[in-house]
């Protein structure tokens, strides 16, 4: 049978840690958690499952998923967040796939998220498809910050395995804007650094796009109000993105 990595970074998880590594636990041939210098328990937590522990100042979330990726010691590797659960499904999908040595080079499964309690099934964020388990030979993390993607090499061969990984996200309205805003800070500077440009068709147009593509054609309004919300807020992260990056570019004139 092959053996599988598993890494995961961490900031100030105590809340989240142990029910990720809890699903991960029978699958895992070694656990790897690299740790933005939290101020919790997040460490302890760690331990307690035997994982090895590695601090690391934090790097951007690409570059230290890659620094992750970098300490494992197999060649397949299991890329979560410590917020992110692989519901029973998915667990039996990946054993499987390990009882035959990992014939694929990579694997996607679908992502569902929490949102204030409950689970988005429809929309713009399901099925929020993600390679997540991978020959790490093959892959690394790319992307703009702080959206990673796996880069894959020529000729990668995937499969879609069944089951989901279950992503706590969002407790509140209020935790989620908290977040769009640094997010959409991190985005600009990316966007930026990569030389796009704020133009005012992206500032105007592709937030409606985003709203009327998840909100509709996706099927978010099945979600009941918190589908409403999500399209919504979409629409906002696109909106203020774009802003953000006008505004940076106007005042390095």
């Amino acid at each position: 049978m092959a053996v599988l990595s598993v890494v995961i970074i961490t900031f100030n998880e105590e809340d989240k840690l142990r029910a990720c590594l809890e699903s991960v636990r029978t699958l895992a041939d070694e656990i790897v958690v690299v740790d933005s210098l939290s101020t919790d328990n997040t460490e302890k937590i760690a331990k307690e499952f035997g994982v090895r522990f590695v601090s690391q100042p934090f790097l951007g979330y690409i570059e230290q998923k890659n620094f992750a990726l970098q300490q494992a010691t197999h060649e397949m590797v299991l890329s979560l967040d410590a917020d992110e659960v692989l519901d029973e499904k998915l667990q039996a999908s990946m054993l499987a796939e390990k009882q035959k040595d990992f014939p694929f080079d990579g694997y996607t499964m679908n992502r569902t998220t929490s949102y204030a309690g409950k689970w988005i099934r429809h929309g713009s964020w399901y099925p929020d498809v993600k390679l997540r388990l991978f020959d790490r030979r093959k892959s690394h993390f790319g992307g703009t910050n702080p959206h990673d993607r796996i880069i894959e090499s020529e000729g990668y061969r995937k499969k879609h395995l069944k089951g989901d990984i279950l992503h706590s996200s969002f407790e509140s309205f209020t935790a989620h804007i908290a977040q769009l805003n640094r997010f959409t800070t991190i985005q600009a500077a990316a966007l930026n650094k990569e030389g796009k440009k704020g133009t005012f068709a992206k500032l105007w147009i592709n937030p409606i796009v985003a709203f009327v593509n998840g909100y509709i054609f996706k099927g978010g309004f099945r979600d009941g109000t918190p589908g409403l919300i999500i399209a919504v807020t979409v629409a906002y992260q696109t909106f203020a993105k774009y802003a953000k990056l006008r505004l940076l570019q106007r005042n390095q004139q």
